[in-house]
């Protein structure tokens, strides 16, 4: 699957509540977070074996946490 028709799917499955509603963002915000969730997970490698997929599989952890909001984004 390519990720423009993951990012479709995520569209399609929220409900965009009217303007100044609670809970407006999350409602928006979830599905897509779910999908980048789900599209840097595709790409782990499943049993590192090189460097580089060690370096992926770090990458993509430090992507997900920043995701999720367990890390903080890098400053500058």
């Amino acid at each position: 699957m390519k990720f423009a028709d993951l990012l479709m799917s995520a569209i399609q499955r929220s409900e965009i509540p009217l303007r100044f509603e609670p809970g407006a963002e999350e409602a928006v915000a979830k599905p897509i977070t779910e999908l980048l969730q789900a599209w840097l997970e595709a790409h782990q490698p499943p049993e590192p074996h090189s460097d580089f997929d060690y370096g992926q599989k770090a990458l993509i952890e430090q992507l997900v946490a920043e995701l999720n909001g367990a890390k903080e984004l890098p400053s500058e």
